[in-house]
């Protein structure tokens, strides 16, 4: 491990590592949210009607959910470099094609395909896990994690501006097209200037692609019962193209897949009981073991956090917009102050992990999200704006710094199968978004906030039965020696 010091203007060995990181992450939020900012010059020039807009608005995200659990596995097997780069180069040309895009049906297709950018955050957790020891890891993915998320807000100020400077109704091509030419790049950049690992450190790979292994027979099941929400937010979705959301999917189309998705539910259970079925017949030695509940338990609080931040950052222009008649520039602005915050809240929680310990500092911040949103909930037009803008703020705060504690608390449960780990948290991040945001299609904003404040408090109550990491985890060289990770003081 690289034990040099941790500084921030730094760019030479670990730091250099963590700063192309998290600008690799923030280069892959910009592309991916590069279509909202564009939204009506889209429309306009497409001749898009509203239901067509709400419908790539949804693929935009349909493939983040699977795609965060794949590119997991493939970081764990092959390597964030590779992995990382690949991706970069792959999802430029979605983004090229969406830029060229003369139909619905085009620009449908390509925003469907941009959703798999949205898994690099995954790649990133496992490298920064690689470079930093255990007391510097959550200060670290921190930076990566806030730092890199900012990217989406990047695409909200620059990509308009960036627009209108190329001018005509091709301007958003152009813009939407630069950043395609940013993401190729900068895929360029980092093969060239990142390795997996410190010089003599081995990169440990887990013994199967296709699944998260698991310790026990208890963990077997709760692993089973863990993945249902994903293919039922994959549902849901589908359920919003059907005729009884935005009707673009037929009834039989969507009926198909359901059955689709219950088959390859029932295909990944057949894979994770070839993989696992030795837990049956004997047990696994203490030192290899570790407990799936902390997984479970942190996918559990990315769902409140990442899941309600994507859900907040989605519908908070239009509530301030309605709930204060504020003009709709204005709305947006004063809501970007949530967003804002990510600079600094997701490395302050990772950095409080690193300080006070992991489940103490996430049951503080999880109780902070809660009140922060049932505060939010209680907001009206009688409050002033400022008001309501500081509230939304300190919500803020809690949110995006349990985020930075939760992944500062991955990359410390099974080294090898840390890109997994992070796949599947990472994923229920946006199932939480995909379920709050079908629940705001059906209740007031008040009630909204009201929500996610109760699955915070469930997170509060599951978080209690966690066990803080420490000690060591091992790792098995290839040569069959025994490698031990510290992950506590």
């Amino acid at each position: 491990m690289n034990n040099r010091s941790f500084s921030i203007l730094s760019f030479t060995g670990k730091m250099k590592v963590l700063h192309l990181s998290w600008m690799a992450f923030f280069i892959t939020f910009l592309v991916w949210f590069n279509f909202a900012p564009l939204l009506e010059m889209v429309k306009t020039s497409l001749g898009l009607n509203k239901e067509q807009i709400t419908t790539l608005l949804i693929l935009n995200v349909a493939l983040t959910i699977p795609a965060r659990v794949l590119i997991g596995m493939f970081t764990d097997k092959y390597g964030p470099r590779i992995v990382y780069t690949l991706l970069l180069v792959i999802c430029s040309i979605p983004c090229f094609m969406f830029a060229l895009a003369d139909s619905f049906l085009q620009a449908a297709i390509a925003r469907f395909l941009l959703g798999f950018i949205g898994a690099g955050f995954v790649i990133g957790i496992r490298l920064v896990s690689e470079w930093f020891p255990h007391n510097e890891l959550g200060t670290a993915e921190g930076i990566y994690g806030g730092w890199g998320n900012f990217g989406s807000a990047a695409a909200a100020f620059s990509l308009p501006t960036v627009a209108l400077w190329f001018g005509g109704e091709d301007g958003w091509r152009y813009a939407i097209g630069l950043t395609g030419i940013i993401c190729l790049l900068f895929s360029v950049v980092f093969y060239r200037n990142v390795s997996d690992t410190p010089k003599g450190s081995t990169y440990f790979k887990p013994k199967h692609l296709s699944g998260i292994e698991v310790t026990s027979v208890s963990d077997f099941f709760l692993l089973l019962l863990m993945k249902v929400p994903m293919y039922a937010a994959l549902a849901l979705l589908a359920w919003k193209l059907s005729p009884n959301g935005v009707n673009v999917l037929s009834s039989n189309l969507v009926y198909s897949v359901y059955i689709g998705l219950v088959l390859l539910y029932l295909y990944e259970v057949k894979q994770l009981w070839k993989i696992n079925k030795t837990v049956f017949e004997h047990d696994v030695a203490p030192i290899h073991q570790y407990k799936f509940k902390q997984v479970a338990i942190l996918n559990v609080l990315y769902f409140a956090t990442f899941g309600s931040e994507l859900a907040v950052v989605s519908m908070l222009p239009l509530f301030f917009l309605d709930t204060f008649s504020l003009s709709p520039v204005v709305a947006g602005m004063v809501a970007s102050a949530y967003a804002f915050m990510n600079l600094m809240s997701r490395p302050g929680g990772g950095w409080i992990s690193d300080k006070f310990g992991r489940k103490p500092t996430l049951l503080i911040l999880t109780a902070g999200l809660a009140a922060g949103y049932f505060l939010m909930g209680q907001i009206g037009s009688e409050w002033p704006v400022w008001l309501a803008v500081v509230a939304a703020m300190a919500c803020s705060f809690f949110v995006q710094a349990g985020e930075g504690a939760v992944f500062a608390t991955v990359p410390l449960i099974k080294r090898r199968m840390t890109g997994q780990i992070a796949g599947m948290t990472g994923a229920y991040g946006n199932v939480g978004a995909v379920v709050y945001l079908t629940v705001l299609s059906f209740v007031s904003y008040q009630t909204f906030f009201f929500v996610i404040a109760g699955t915070a408090v469930l997170g509060f109550l599951v978080l209690l039965v966690m066990e803080e990491p420490k000690g060591q985890i091992a790792e098995v060289n290839d040569d069959g020696s025994v490698t031990l990770i510290d992950v506590s003081s």
